[in-house]
């Protein structure tokens, strides 16, 4: 079992039945990720912008200090060390840049654009480009996330039509509150190359050092995502060292799947806010990315890109009418919410006072 495959022709055609794939797909049985396959231009830009992972990690430290943002709890910028794996050792092995790929301020315009700024500085707060040090990574940054939204919107329209032909009815249109939203958040990742070890390891998907990002549901509608780019110690791309490494999904049943997604595919998962929206008729499901073994992998580093597809940070967070908390199976939803609160809640259960975070992978 894998991820269902859209094609990107029937994503564009607004007249195309595509729900019993959305169902498969995202419904109660679904792994929560499906592929789209066909996009143009997508091969090009995942092509251009992956490799500007490790170019920006390999900046010098003035450099990447420069574009931190302590203030936004590092949900803008650089960060490397900020975030603690789940023995709470600060992890290193891996380098994160957040940018909003539409709005390089998504609070301009705003009646408090400042007032939103701090209340919301994970969602709210100003892009920080490397625009002396590496100036192509803007533009390439921007057309691989601005693609990947298209791509998601297209998605949005049929999940829209899915909903309603269930009998929901949400308060706005799943393809709305996101095409409205000045919000999008792309998180460009550079996953440094092991050193060789000493002793044969094992893979694993149940935690520890095994996993670069520990069990998790994304907390916003939806996450857009590029297969894995591995480069040797010369830069080229290479395959993946390890077979067993990569994203892995509990199933319904809480099997572990392994969801590969192919290098012209864009994969998209289902996050806790459609999950609300659309009353738990899309369901995301526990992820997490495990890392390639070290014996096979010294040398190799890993370079990866994901966009978050969210709401306006006062988007109420509303279930479809009749829907009740059972349905939405969604802990720690208060209805009343806007997704800036819900966001805010969420985060503080994952970052320690200092604003590092405590587990990985929660965007």
């Amino acid at each position: 079992m894998g991820p269902v495959v859209f094609q990107y022709s029937d994503l564009a055609n607004p007249d195309a039945d595509v729900g019993a794939l959305i169902e498969e797909a995202f419904g109660p049985g679904g792994l929560g990720i499906c592929t789209v396959a066909g996009v143009p231009g997508f091969v090009e830009a995942r092509a251009e912008l992956l490799p500007l992972a490790a170019r920006l990690a390999a900046c010098p430290p003035p450099v990447l200090a420069g574009l931190e943002d302590s203030g936004s709890r590092y949900n803008f910028g650089w960060s490397c060390g900020r975030e603690t794996l789940e023995g709470g050792q600060p992890d290193t092995r891996k380098g994160s840049y957040y940018a909003n790929p539409v709005f390089d301020d998504p609070s301009a315009g705003a009646d408090s654009a400042a007032a939103a700024a701090q209340r919301y500085p994970a969602l709210a707060r100003p892009n920080l480009w490397p625009r002396d040090a590496l100036p192509e990574l803007e533009c390439a940054f921007k057309t691989l996330g601005q693609l990947i939204i298209k791509v998601g919107l297209l998605l949005m329209q049929h999940a829209d039509k899915y909903v309603a032909a269930k009998g929901a009815a949400p308060l706005r249109s799943l393809h709305s509150i996101l095409a409205e939203s000045p919000c999008p958040k792309g998180r460009l990742l550079h996953y440094f190359a092991p050193e060789e070890p000493q002793s044969p390891s094992s893979p694993s998907a149940g935690g520890g050092d095994a996993n670069w990002c520990g069990w998790h549901f994304d907390n916003g509608s939806l996450t857009g995502l590029t297969s894995a780019m591995y480069l040797d110690a010369a830069g080229q791309p290479t395959a993946c060292p390890d077979p067993q490494a990569g994203l892995h999904i509990k199933d319904r049943s809480g099997k572990v799947v392994q969801a590969v997604i192919p290098a012209n595919h864009v994969g998209f998962q289902v996050g806790e806010t459609l999950q609300i929206h659309s009353g738990g008729l899309l369901r995301g499901t526990p992820h997490c990315v495990v890392a390639p073994r070290p014996e096979y992998s010294a040398g190799i580093s890993r370079e990866t890109f994901a966009v978050f597809m969210q709401p306006h940070w006062d988007e109420p967070l509303a279930a479809p009418a009749g829907a009740s908390a059972a349905d939405i199976g969604i802990g720690q939803w208060q209805p009343g919410f806007t997704f800036g609160q819900h966001s805010e809640r969420t985060f503080d259960l994952y970052y320690q006072g200092d604003g590092e975070q405590q587990l990985a992978g929660k965007q």
